[in-house]
């Protein structure tokens, strides 16, 4: 039974979602866990998130924060947020609010019933355009086929993992673009870790923009994506 948990949210100009996301994660774990941090990457936030974390850090000693003095992308939010983690176990979802922390629940009795490594969540209904579906399909198709992976959402933001993992692979490299969630399960995978997939419910963003289908974003995906293809040859 996992009973100790790190669990983080990347978070760039996320003020309108932060606080509420947070504090219902922070409810979930201050009932099915002994010992629990929260750790918050503020990512170069010029809004009013860095208020906010001031105020989510006075609610609780184990919510703490790690900030970015300029913008410096996703993957290097991630990459901040997994090597600040303390517990053995360590989980993270989107600020956006648009995944139920909740759901962490299924995550872990997935875990006790396969005994994974990881466990990756895919969206039961992914609430986007079309034009991000399919950019998501495309992409995904592309990365099985490169790497031989045979997973239904590679980069779903709400995953699980034990920290044997991010101990064992030790350098994520990825930084400006989307792509660190590929090159963290293709890694793990290499590394002879046990992936296990479950659905989640995605949610419609209430507020704020998300980053992830911006050109800049997709061409620094693909080729980071490459640049691993070739590393791995």
């Amino acid at each position: 039974m996992i009973r100790e948990i790190s669990v983080f949210f990347p978070a760039f100009n996320e003020g309108a979602n932060l606080y509420e996301t947070v504090t219902k994660a922070v409810e979930v774990l201050r009932g099915n866990f002994e010992n629990w941090e929260v750790i918050i990457v503020d990512d170069g936030s010029s809004d009013n998130t860095a208020e906010l974390i001031n105020k989510l850090e006075e609610l609780d000693s184990r919510i703490r924060s790690v900030t970015h003095s300029e913008n410096k992308g996703y993957g290097a939010a991630l990459r901040s947020g997994i090597y600040s983690c303390r517990y053995g176990w360590i989980a993270f979802t989107d600020a956006d609010g648009q995944f139920n922390f909740s759901e962490i629940s299924n995550f872990i009795a997935i875990q006790e019933k396969t005994r994974a490594d990881l466990v990756i969540g895919y969206y039961l209904k992914r609430s986007v355009p079309i034009y991000r579906k399919l950019n998501t399909f495309a992409w995904q198709t592309v990365v099985n086929l490169l790497f031989g992976l045979n997973v239904r959402d590679i980069d779903c933001g709400f995953k699980l993992f034990s920290k044997r993992v991010i101990d064992t692979i030790q350098t994520l490299e990825s930084e400006r673009g989307a792509f660190i969630s590929t090159e963290f399960i293709v890694k793990a995978k290499k590394s002879g870790f046990k992936i296990v997939e479950t659905g989640v419910h995605h949610y419609p963003r209430r507020a704020g923009e998300g980053t992830g289908s911006k050109p800049n974003v997709i061409i620094r995906s693909f080729v980071d994506l490459f640049r691993l293809w070739r590393k791995l040859q």
